[in-house]
């Protein structure tokens, strides 16, 4: 049952081919045997499980035919769910049980999902890697020496070893997207505002977007359909109506037309990356779409215009966590200073820290205006290219990473080289545009991923392109050696 994906299990359950708690009994057992090889959870929720398990059945054996009842689900430790710990991958929050469910776990469990456990993770989101867990790195299960990307890293290595068909990450700068593309996975990171943030632990308010992981396209309509929707309770949430995703799968795809910006080309790209690429796009055009190429001039200040708005929003967001009112407290605080001090210092990790300095200056007196006034600015101008773009064009593709999983701790003494590694994925961030990654190949044994970009709110086409380019390519059917 572990190969099934999403889809095929809506089917199976709706067959009766199997029960949710026959299905959910199995994964567990999948997970307690499989998971210490890749570190992918946080905490396994098993009666918990168990329980929504049989719940679902019963609605079932009711009458009740929801595509999602029964099918198995992990969050990423970024989702407050009540009564079970929510870490965010940091000791700040070890003992921290959030008493309320997050939107988007709460409409998962409305549909009948089961919730199998909370994934492993970049602490407080803040990673590509998935090495700044204070729960220890989790790996890549193509090859256990490498890294499954971040920061949804565990959500996506989950997915990739079998131990369930589909997961929810967050997407911050290209934390869905980029181990999506590490994996062999596909990943979605939706319209800024499409899917609420209620509930989801902040790293940076302005950029963070919840989204499926799975293996497939099909498999991330389905979870979508669950996730979207307008939520008063969060004031960045749009009201758009929610269109049936799986509906417009099999639309053709006859002059589409697919935009390649000659930006994502140049010095850094792997050049086995870039052919497979081109690879996909010959695909794409058999299927009736049309390339061509196009520009996008300000993409070149996109990771230093991210790198300071996103720790400037981390800075403020997490000033909250200061051993008073809940996390981490430090032992025997001298005085208030202290207490702040010390509980701050141990309870977050280094590139916490990091960023936590970085965005404090960007926001200090006599820089603000230096820094984060003029990284607002840009970011204004690459949204501009993107809508100058889409005049002429329905969808942009190119790389999703710049080059394949690195080896687990090769980019550990230069934070760097890894925030290089999101070169193609933080525009849409910077800009509120929805963006796919999808399996493209493999160099050297391990997976690469294509991007696409859409406009607003059109996820729908991403996923149908992705869906009629799966249909005709079985990159996304590989599963890693031993899982």
């Amino acid at each position: 049952m572990h190969q099934l994906t999403l889809a095929e299990i809506a089917r199976g359950l709706a067959d009766k081919s199997f029960s949710s708690e026959e299905l959910t009994g199995a994964l567990l057992a999948r997970i307690k045997q499989l998971d210490p090889q890749i570190n992918s959870f946080i905490s396994v929720t098993e009666d918990l499980a168990l329980g929504q398990a049989r719940a679902a059945d019963a609605r079932r054996a009711a009458g009740d035919t929801g595509a999602l009842l029964g099918a198995p689900i992990a969050h990423k430790d970024l989702f407050c769910t009540n009564g079970v710990r929510t870490s965010c991958g940091s000791k700040m929050l070890d003992n921290f049980k959030a008493p309320y469910d997050a939107t988007v776990v709460a409409k998962l469990a409305e549909a009948g999902m089961v919730t199998l456990g909370k994934t492993n993770m970049d602490e407080f989101a803040m990673g590509s890697a998935n090495e700044s867990s204070h729960y220890g790195a989790v790996k890549n299960p193509w090859n256990l020496e490498h890294v499954p990307g971040g920061s949804s890293g565990g959500s996506a290595a989950a997915v990739a070893a079998r131990l369930l068909p589909a997961t929810t990450g967050t997407d911050t700068g290209g934390s869905i997207r980029q181990p999506a593309a590490l994996t062999n996975l596909t990943g979605l990171k939706p319209t800024y505002g499409r899917v609420s943030r209620w509930g989801m632990i902040a790293y940076a308010s302005s950029l963070d977007q919840g989204g499926p992981l799975a293996r497939t396209a099909e498999d991330c309509a389905l979870l979508l359909q669950g996730m979207a929707g307008f939520d008063a309770k969060d004031s960045t949430s749009i009201e758009e109506p929610v269109p049936d995703y799986s509906a417009s799968l099999n639309a053709s795809l006859q002059g589409l037309r697919i935009g390649l910006p000659k930006e994502y080309f140049g010095a850094g790209l792997d050049p086995r990356i870039a052919d497979l690429v081109q690879a996909s796009v010959k695909e794409l055009e058999k299927l009736g779409a049309v390339v061509r190429e196009i520009s996008l001039p300000n993409m070149q200040h996109a990771i230093p215009a991210y790198y300071v708005i996103a720790p400037a929003e981390a800075s403020s967001n997490l000033s909250r966590f200061d051993g008073v009112r809940f996390g981490y407290r430090c032992e025997n605080p001298k005085d208030l200073t202290d207490l702040y001090k010390r509980s701050r210092g141990e309870g977050f990790g280094m590139e916490v820290q990091r960023r936590i300095m970085v965005g404090t200056y960007a926001l200090s007196a006599g820089y603000y205006d230096a820094y984060y006034v003029k990284a607002q600015q840009i970011r204004r101008l690459i949204k501009n290219d993107f809508m100058a773009a889409f005049n002429d064009v329905d969808l942009i593709l190119g790389p999703t990473t710049p080059n394949p999983a690195w080896k687990l701790g090769a980019k550990g003494s230069d934070p760097v080289a890894a925030y290089l590694e999101d070169v193609y994925t933080i525009t849409a961030n910077l800009a509120g545009l929805p963006g796919l990654s999808m399996p493209a190949g493999f160099v050297d044994g391990l997976p690469v991923g294509v991007q696409l970009l859409a406009p607003y709110f059109q996820e729908g086409r991403l996923l149908n392109v992705a869906h009629r380019y799966q249909q005709v390519t079985d990159w996304h059917t590989r599963a890693p050696n031993g899982f």
